[in-house]
C-alpha cells in the first residue's frame, strides 16, 4: 500500500519535494554516490541534505546566506522529518560543501539530464532536429585575494574576479541542459567542444557569430551532430557558382580559411543560407550549416530556430536576475565552483520541473513560462509550515498558474544605449573568394582522397 502510494505520488506530483524527486531519483543520488569511491562513515552532512539545502537556498529569499541557509534547512528538515538532521551552522554547512567532490555534482547533472531526456522523450525533437543553443557569460565574484589571483578578471583591469559559464540549452523547451564552467577569460569555443559529447546524436548547435571557426565546426562533425553557425564579415567562403552576395538566398559554399589551407586540412562543404531583414531589423542573417538538403533543414526552419537562440540570452537573464547570481557570495575557488554547479542544477530543475507541470502529457511545441511567478511559489512553498492548519492550495495547482503572457515582439529587445557599455554592432556579410589555381589543385586533391 505504501509503496502504491510512492507510485501514485511520483506518477502525479503534488509538492515541490515530489517534483524534485522526479529529476533526483534514487538512481541519480546512487550514480552520483559511486562516483566517489572512498567516502565519509555517517558524516553530519550526508551528500543527499547537503545538495537539496544547496538548491533550496537559491530558491528561497533572505538578506544574507545565513538566513537563506536557515530556510533552505528547515525546509528539508521539514520534508525529511524522519531521517537523521543535518548540522545546524552555516560555517559547518560551508566546510561540508567544501570537501565535496565535483565529480560528485557533475554525476547529479548527467543524472538529471538524462531523467530529462528520458521523460521528454520525442518532444525534444522539433522539425526533425533537436537544437541546442549555445552561448556563454560572466559571473561576478567577490574580491577576495583568492579570487583575484586565480580567477583572472573581465575586460577591464579594475573589474572584479570573474568566473564564465558557457551553457547549452533546448531551444524548443528553453531548459538548460548542461554547461561548463571556467575563468573569467576562459575559451568559450573550447567549453563548446568539450560539451559536444552530452549532446544526443541527433543535436542541431545554434550559436553566434563569435562561435564559428573552422577547427569548432570539424569537431562537431566529428562528434556527428550538425551546427547552425552565424556568419560575420571576418569569414571568407568559396562559392560553387557564380551568384553575386548580393542576389544570394541558399546555396552550397567551401568553408576552408587559409590557416586549414596551410595545414593540408581538407575543405568543408557547407550550406550559406541567407535570411532577409524584416520589420525593424535593418541587417540580413547569414547562416552556415552543414546540412545541406533544403528539404531537411528548410529556411524558414533555420531561422525560426535562431530566432529561439534568444533564450540563451533569457536563461543567464533568469539565473542573474530572478536568482539573485549577478554576483557570487562564496570567497574561496572551492566554494565559488561548487556554488555554481548547485546554482545552475537549482535553474535546471525549476525550469524543467515547470515546463513539466505546465505541459498535458500530449502536448508539443512552445509554452510560456514565467520563471519569475515559479520561484514565487517555490519560495512560498519553503516557507509555509505544513503543521498549520492554514489550508492553502496545492504546489502542483498553484504551479499551474505560472505561464507567462505571450505577446509578439515588436520592439527591438536592446531598448536603449547603457552607460559604460559598448554599442551593439550587428555582424556584417561574409566575404566571397575566388580559388587561385593552386587551390583549386588542391582541393581536387583533397575530393580525390576523400
Amino acid at each position: 500500500m505504501k509503496a502504491a502510494r510512492k507510485l501514485r505520488r511520483l506518477q502525479q506530483p503534488q509538492s515541490l519535494m515530489d517534483f524534485v524527486r522526479q529529476f533526483l531519483t534514487p538512481q541519480v543520488w546512487k550514480q552520483a554516490r559511486q562516483a566517489v569511491h572512498r567516502r565519509r562513515q555517517k558524516p553530519r552532512w550526508d551528500l543527499q541534505p547537503l545538495v537539496l539545502v544547496l538548491l533550496a537556498m537559491t530558491w528561497t529569499a533572505g538578506d544574507s546566506e545565513l538566513e537563506r541557509f536557515e530556510a533552505a534547512r528547515g525546509f528539508y528538515v521539514m520534508c525529511y522529518e524522519s531521517r537523521k538532521r543535518p548540522g545546524k551552522t552555516w560555517e559547518g554547512f560551508q566546510k561540508a560543501l567544501s570537501r565535496i567532490p565535483v565529480r560528485q555534482l557533475w554525476a547529479l547533472a548527467e543524472g538529471v539530464r538524462h531523467e530529462i531526456a528520458r521523460r521528454y522523450a520525442v518532444r525534444l525533437m522539433i522539425d526533425g532536429h533537436m537544437p541546442f543553443g549555445c552561448d556563454g557569460s560572466r559571473v561576478e565574484c567577490p574580491r577576495a585575494v583568492e579570487l583575484e589571483a586565480r580567477l583572472g578578471k573581465g575586460s577591464k583591469d579594475t573589474s572584479a574576479p570573474t568566473a564564465w559559464v558557457t551553457a547549452f540549452v533546448h531551444l524548443g523547451l528553453g531548459v538548460l541542459w548542461s554547461w561548463r564552467i571556467g575563468k573569467g577569460t576562459a575559451d568559450e569555443r573550447q567549453h563548446l567542444r568539450q560539451m559536444l559529447s552530452l549532446l544526443p546524436p541527433p543535436a542541431l548547435v545554434v550559436a553566434d557569430a563569435a562561435y564559428l571557426g573552422y577547427e569548432l565546426a570539424r569537431a562537431i562533425l566529428q562528434h556527428e551532430r550538425s551546427f547552425l553557425l552565424r556568419l560575420s564579415s571576418k569569414n571568407r567562403l568559396y562559392a560553387l557558382d557564380d551568384t553575386p552576395l548580393e542576389d544570394w538566398q541558399e546555396g552550397q559554399v567551401y568553408y576552408w580559411p587559409e590557416t586549414a589551407q596551410k595545414t593540408d586540412q581538407r575543405p568543408l562543404l557547407c550550406r550559406l543560407i541567407r535570411i532577409r531583414a524584416t520589420g525593424q531589423a535593418k541587417i540580413d542573417i547569414w547562416l552556415l550549416t552543414n546540412i545541406l538538403d533544403s528539404e531537411t533543414l528548410s529556411l524558414q526552419t533555420a531561422a525560426k530556430f535562431y530566432r529561439w537562440r534568444w533564450k540563451n540570452e533569457g536563461l543567464f537573464r533568469t539565473y542573474k536576475r530572478t536568482l539573485k547570481k549577478f554576483k557570487l557570495a562564496s570567497r574561496s575557488v572551492k566554494l565559488i565552483h561548487r556554488e555554481l554547479e548547485g546554482s545552475l542544477l537549482a535553474l535546471q530543475i525549476l525550469l524543467a520541473h515547470a515546463d513539466l507541470g505546465l505541459r498535458a502529457p500530449d502536448a508539443t511545441g512552445e509554452i510560456a513560462i514565467s520563471p519569475r511567478k515559479v520561484l514565487l511559489q517555490i519560495r512560498k512553498e519553503i516557507q509555509h509550515d505544513r503543521k498549520s492548519r492554514r489550508r492553502i492550495p496545492t504546489y502542483a495547482k498553484r504551479l499551474a498558474t505560472c505561464r507567462a503572457p505571450t505577446r509578439r515582439q515588436t520592439s527591438p529587445k536592446a531598448s536603449r544605449d547603457w552607460p559604460r557599455r559598448k554599442p551593439h554592432k550587428a555582424p556584417q556579410p561574409p566575404k566571397f573568394l575566388t580559388m587561385r589555381d593552386d587551390q583549386k589543385a588542391l582541393l581536387h586533391q583533397h575530393l580525390g582522397a576523400a
